[in-house]
């Protein structure tokens, strides 16, 4: 099971933390910066995954498999019962996907577009357990909401537009006589 998916820069900022069992915020700031000294110390060469040998999660049964690509590091913090490989092969479908989504994704899109992001973990990972790992059905599930928002927007402008037209003619008669009455004030 997936405990966590941390997504952290080579300076230690989080930039994107899911944790998929109930942590005091106390307790994900302490996983998270134990987890980025751990990863940041270890070279480059080496392989990326590591047996905990302290209780981080509250158990010592998980290990961390991670990897690293430009400024960022892509963490899945998990117990022993999921498969090594397997969990990396999720991170580069996740990294997949972000970079098919926002197009050449950037640390900055992961800031900017958390709730996005969000949606597309939630394609690939729902409480702790895989869901999907076909990127071409998360990246068309993200395309196919992303157009229910912009339809949703824009039924939402078209009620506002109406509200507005609606209640014009009422404010245009209240500015008027508002400004009738200052012009009899000064006369």
């Amino acid at each position: 099971m997936i405990k966590a998916i941390l997504v952290f820069n080579n300076a230690g900022k989080p930039r994107l933390t899911k944790f998929f069992a109930r942590y005091s915020e106390e307790e994900q700031q302490h996983v998270i910066r134990e987890t980025f000294q751990l990863i940041s110390k270890r070279d480059g060469d080496v392989c990326n995954f590591l047996e905990s040998g302290t209780s981080l999660l509250g158990s010592m049964d998980f290990k961390l498999v991670y990897r690293h690509y430009a400024t960022l590091y892509f963490v899945f913090c998990v117990d022993s019962s999921e498969s090594d490989l397997g969990i990396l092969d999720l991170i580069q479908v996740f990294v997949e996907s972000l970079d098919k989504c926002f197009e050449n994704v950037c640390e900055l899109d992961l800031i900017f577009h958390v709730d996005k992001v969000h949606y597309i973990i939630n394609e690939m990972v729902m409480g702790g357990m895989v869901l999907e790992t076909s990127i071409r059905e998360i990246v068309e599930n993200y395309q196919q909401q992303m157009r229910f928002e912009k339809e949703d927007r824009g039924a939402a402008a078209v009620q506002a537009v109406k509200a507005g037209v609606a209640s014009a003619p009422t404010r245009a008669v209240a500015a008027f006589n508002t400004v009738k009455q200052t012009v009899h004030q000064k006369f």
